[in-house]
């Protein structure tokens, strides 16, 4: 029995861009990276660790094979809720300095616009970890890896998976639906109540697509509990332990920059 939804065999399309030293990475490795690159920050609140893990992180985007645009675009959502982030912090920090702003329990202070800058530079540099290694990782690999190095089980992989190809057709369906509202002369108005609408509508795809391929994926054994095959194997290489070693210098550089500046803040004192 052969692995599941692999829709990537076959002849490759010619305009493919060429492969990047990052795609020879396993996913789980990822996965790890992913984690390395983001736990580490939370022991300290500093914009120093994160500019310097940004700035590092960015110095990695030609072996993503992912051009700076792209990036730059992805990262527009994490740059808008940045300061949403950062304004809890801005208002609501402990005073240290000078206070310049007081309304209630609201304060801003020296030491919460200082506090503040760092929460908004660190969700940028928690989320681009996650854009640079998964820009173009491929679904299919990834549930590959996740049960083969992972060792997840398979039923829970195949699920994954499946939704993961799911989102693309919700992508799809948001187009297909903003067109023809505005074929029909109803999509120009109303903004917010215009999204509502089309989230309620996309619920119900997203309920009665998942309910078909539930279905069609128990029919053709998917659900079983008999051991499976996979039609492509997956497995750690040298690369993967390179990956993880310049992962743990990105942090430890990054670290050690805010020490060595004194801005290192340890998040419990």
């Amino acid at each position: 029995m052969t692995g599941a939804l692999d829709t990537t065999a076959g002849v490759r399309d010619s305009a493919e861009p060429p492969p990047a030293w990052l795609d020879g990475v396993n996913p789980v490795t990822k996965i790890v990276l992913a984690v390395l690159l983001s736990v580490p920050l939370f022991a300290s609140i500093d914009p120093v660790s994160a500019v310097v893990a940004i700035a590092l992180q960015l110095l990695c985007i030609p072996l993503t094979g992912l051009s700076p645009i792209t990036v730059a675009r992805r990262l527009l959502p994490l740059v808008f809720f940045a300061p949403i982030a950062g304004l809890s912090m801005l208002l609501y920090a402990e005073p240290e300095g000078t206070v310049h702003w007081t309304l209630g329990f609201a304060t801003i202070s020296d030491g919460s616009i200082a506090l503040a800058i760092a929460v908004g530079i660190r969700v940028i540099a928690l989320g681009l970890p996650t854009v640079i290694l998964f820009g173009r990782t491929d679904p299919t690999e990834l549930g590959d890896a996740l049960a083969q190095v992972a060792r997840l089980p398979s039923r829970f992989v195949l699920g994954v998976l499946a939704g993961t190809r799911m989102l693309g057709l919700f992508l799809d369906d948001w187009r297909t639906m903003a067109l023809a509202r505005r074929a029909r002369g109803v999509g120009d108005r109303g903004v917010i109540r215009r999204f509502f609408s089309m989230a309620f509508v996309l619920l119900v795809f997203a309920v009665r697509r998942g309910t078909k391929l539930a279905m069609a994926m128990e029919a053709r054994g998917f659900g079983s509990g008999i051991p499976r095959t996979w039609a492509r194997p997956s497995r750690l290489h040298a690369r993967d332990a390179v990956a993880l070693a310049a992962g743990v210098v990105i942090m430890a550089v990054a670290i050690a920059a805010a020490v060595a500046t004194g801005a290192f803040r340890f998040v419990w004192t």
